[in-house]
């Protein structure tokens, strides 16, 4: 190989790097300005209140019934099986507006005219609202924590199940957020978003709920089907990882369903700003 073609490759090398650390630069600034946006906005902790004031009453109430009935499985495992209740209220609440009000104020067609893309401008959305659904169920470890304080019940605090549990949040919780992100990617209207985010967290919990009454109904029922449908219960993935089940697919379910959503947001964004 000649210098000249040397010297040639160590350049693109170098642009390349480059390009990698602007891209980088921006998403960071993008994402500092999400996070800024988030602890500066009264609805951030309007919405940390409620959900923090209804979950904890539904962790008091599930503490009760545990004393009545003297069941076997503890609270803590029973309260993270219900994330679906602030998955479908909270997601599509603290979502809707991430882009949708950006682009009704024009203010999206001005950032993409700086030196960002939209990859950066989706990506930076989507790990601002997901920190903060994280942060928010982080919170509810202080239920646990007055739990075992005052009870000093070990059989109520059951570490394996609670962290499996978490990370189950953890994983549904980027498919959500991603939902929520495209909803509002494809209109200008914040209460569009909403119920679009509302409709697609719906159809997405109960997408394996009624799958099972599916091929229940089957008069030969296909093995292909029956594993398809194993695949996407979220309900029973929850169940899975709280029981100390912790298996492959759900993760690759989850990881992928987010990046072909986040991916389909960004062609939204595109298609949306070349219009304009």
């Amino acid at each position: 190989m000649s210098p000249e073609n040397k010297g040639n490759q160590r350049w693109r090398g170098k642009d390349g790097n480059r390009r990698i650390d602007r891209s980088m630069g921006n998403f960071l600034t993008l994402l500092r300005n999400e996070l800024r946006a988030l602890l500066i906005s009264p609805s951030t902790y309007i919405a940390a209140f409620l959900f923090l004031v209804i979950m904890g009453f539904v962790f008091q109430d599930l503490l009760a019934e545990f004393i009545r009935t003297e069941s076997d499985t503890a609270p803590a495992t029973d309260f993270i099986r219900l994330f679906w209740l602030p998955a479908f209220f909270l997601v599509p609440l603290f979502t809707m507006k991430s882009i949708a009000e950006e682009r009704r104020l024009g203010t999206i067609e001005t950032l993409m005219t700086t030196p960002v893309n939209s990859v950066e401008v989706v990506l930076s959305k989507f790990l601002a609202a997901y920190l903060y659904y994280m942060v928010l169920w982080a919170s509810t470890l202080s239920f646990q924590y007055v739990l075992y304080t005052f009870a000093k019940e070990p059989s109520l605090l059951d570490t394996g199940p609670i962290l499996g549990g978490y990370l189950f949040i953890a994983l549904s919780g980027s498919l959500f957020i991603a939902l929520g992100i495209l909803a509002s990617a494809v209109t200008r209207s914040q209460l569009v978003a909403g119920i679009l985010g509302f409709a697609l967290v719906f159809l997405t919990l109960v997408l394996g709920r009624y799958s099972v009454e599916i091929t229940r109904h089957e008069t030969e029922p296909s093995v292909l089907l029956d594993r398809l449908v194993d695949y996407v219960q979220i309900f029973q993935h929850g169940e899975d990882f709280t029981s100390g089940i912790i298996d492959s697919r759900p993760f690759v379910l989850y990881l992928t369903g987010t990046i072909l959503l986040l991916f389909f947001a960004v062609v939204a964004v595109e298609t949306r700003s070349s219009k304009t």
